[in-house]
């Protein structure tokens, strides 16, 4: 027989161990259950960080990463089951709603923010101050790629001198929404530009070429409006305007490159972490405090009141995966 001296120098580390990996992996756990995660577009970003910051400082034991992959891949990490919340500057695909049915992540889709897509040149352009559609599409359609060079071949009353051409990279949310608009086909376009991510980059492109020509989300051009020239856009009712002041997008004047921002919520994550729960909740009544400051538009208080009611009843899915450029998003909620 064993003394109990002898058991307990044979077994009590190896029962230390296991204590201690055992309240390890519970505290491990429960600081999962602490932890948010956001990723997605550029645009919009900065106000998904506002919002973050001032949670944090009425729930300073709560975790919150924000980060920015572009639109399409803060979608591709939400269907894997990567985030908490993806932060778009368009509408979920339907194929991405395929693929997170088939991952098991349903969601809650939610407006939180208006947005217009600046289009912008040089601060020395001084020929070109309105663009139709169908101009922007003769500058950035598939068949102009290599063939488009020079401004009068966009409108013949302009001169002859050289274009070139700035957008964000094709894995962002603008890039989407303004392919839609223009070229009637998301991610349509001529390839033959200068690419980036970074829409500030853009700006600092466009700003030092004098030939330039690009389009960006409206607080990049806000943030710098004092070195670049913007171009109003023929809207349907053959008027000229431009998304600056910022009230055109809310009153759904400057279409067709005015939009919704969202954020999707995951439902697996609303079901196991309460704390993802508690922060969307904040989010939904307190951004609008933010929303200008960030370069954004609000919502109608109709508008918010809708949408906090989507969240609050749990309605899963999409009502905008069909929505066409420049409608009213009141038409979908």
């Amino acid at each position: 027989m064993l003394s109990h001296s002898r058991l307990n120098g044979r077994f009590l580390p190896a029962l230390l161990m296991l204590l201690t990996f055992s309240m390890s992996a519970c505290g491990g756990a429960d600081q999962k259950k602490k932890q948010i995660s956001i990723d997605g577009g550029t645009v919009g970003y900065p106000l998904h960080q506002a919002v973050a910051e001032e949670y944090k400082k009425v729930q300073p034991d709560a975790q919150i990463s924000v980060a920015f992959s572009g639109t399409g891949g803060g979608m591709s990490k939400f269907c894997s089951g990567q985030i908490d919340i993806a932060g778009a500057s368009r509408a979920i695909k339907k194929e991405e709603i395929e693929t997170c049915k088939k991952k098991g992540i349903d969601f809650v889709e939610l407006p939180v923010a208006l947005d217009g897509i600046a289009v912008i040149t040089n601060k020395k352009n001084d020929f070109v101050t309105c663009l139709s559609i169908a101009e922007l599409n003769k500058i950035w359609s598939p068949k102009s790629n290599n063939k488009v060079k020079n401004w009068n071949q966009v409108n013949g009353k302009f001169p002859d001198q050289q274009l070139t051409l700035y957008a964000p990279s094709s894995d962002t949310g603008t890039f989407d929404y303004f392919t839609q608009a223009v070229n009637k086909k998301s991610k349509a376009s001529r390839t033959d530009y200068t690419s980036t991510q970074n829409q500030n980059v853009l700006v600092q492109g466009i700003a030092g070429d004098k030939s330039a020509l690009g389009y960006v989300g409206i607080s990049y051009y806000l943030a710098q409006k004092d070195k670049l020239h913007l171009i109003a856009v023929e809207t349907p009712k053959g008027n000229c305007e431009t998304p600056d002041p910022p009230s055109k997008i809310a009153t759904n004047t400057y279409v067709p490159l005015s939009r919704p921002l969202f954020i999707y919520v995951s439902k697996p994550s609303l079901d196991s972490k309460p704390v993802v729960r508690e922060f969307v909740n904040f989010y939904l009544d307190n951004s609008k405090k933010w929303v200008e400051q960030s370069g954004y538009v609000e919502l109608t208080d109709e508008a918010y009141s809708k949408v906090k009611q989507i969240f609050t009843s749990n309605k899963m899915g999409s009502q905008f995966k069909d929505a066409k450029p420049g409608q009213p998003i009141t038409k979908y909620l």
